[in-house]
């Protein structure tokens, strides 16, 4: 296992061509959550292991890790927490989800998951969740172990002839209630709600939103977190989700 040091650097994740392609159209995208730049404040949420003030004691304990951040909300005066794209975090320990490995990665090596490949924004239960670019329903799921991504929906959007997708997960169930894969989503639309934790994965209310280049013959679900070792690999697979959320300028 690597030593602490290394178990904290992050890693290099951009993908040159596509990172050039979403900075180029970032005055196109819709806000992805109710923002008013000039009347909405963001805070940075730390989750990773160097957070000494996140322990297991908060997050292993659903309703206790939902009083940490609404706590946290309250003293920042904040609607919204952000952060934790390529974070390492101790935090999924609190799931025997993320000891199991990804296909393709069938070797004996016990190593957790901890790496976050998406951008979580904490906020209230209900909270609107709107297309940044018009695009097709990939795929939804209603993903429900014990730390998973809950209800979840995969949008696949083109841009410059380039073809990706986004994912939205821990939303509320109602919003997979009603959809069909191939359905067109436009931008701007309110087609989705941050969910609550019975059915987000048992946690407290967010979005985690990635973004994805190559999503293989998933469905309804792609790896939000990924080994350390394989940290290289999914992260050039899933670029900065603030090349389209561009709201880590105001935290």
């Amino acid at each position: 296992m690597p030593g602490i040091e290394t178990k904290q650097r992050l890693f290099m994740s951009n993908n040159p061509v596509m990172t050039a392609v979403l900075k180029s159209h970032q005055h196109d995208f819709f806000k992805v959550v109710p923002f008013d730049d000039k009347k909405t404040k963001v805070a940075k949420l730390d989750l990773s292991q160097s957070n000494k003030s996140f322990a297991g004691d908060v997050f292993t304990d659903t309703a206790t890790f939902s009083m940490f951040i609404d706590h946290k909300l309250a003293i920042e005066k904040a609607a919204y927490l952000i952060g934790g794209y390529n974070e390492n975090r101790q935090m999924y320990s609190r799931s025997e989800l993320f000891d199991k490995n990804l296909p393709g990665w069938e070797d004996k090596n016990e190593e957790p998951r901890t790496v976050h490949l998406g951008t979580d924004i904490w906020g209230a239960i209900g909270t609107k969740i709107y297309a940044p670019l018009g695009g097709m329903v990939h795929s939804f799921a209603f993903n429900n172990n014990y730390g998973d991504y809950g209800a979840t929906i995969i949008l696949q959007h083109q841009l410059d002839t380039w073809n990706f997708y986004t994912l939205y997960g821990h939303l509320s169930l109602k919003d997979i209630g009603h959809l069909r894969e191939g359905q067109f989503i436009s931008r701007g639309e309110n087609f989705a709600h941050f969910g609550p934790p019975a059915e987000n994965g048992n946690w407290p209310a967010h979005l985690h939103f990635q973004v994805i280049l190559d999503i293989g013959n998933y469905e309804g679900d792609y790896p939000g977190v990924c080994k350390f070792s394989e940290a290289d690999k999914y992260l050039v697979n899933s670029p900065d989700p603030d090349l389209i959320l561009h709201m880590d300028q105001y935290i």
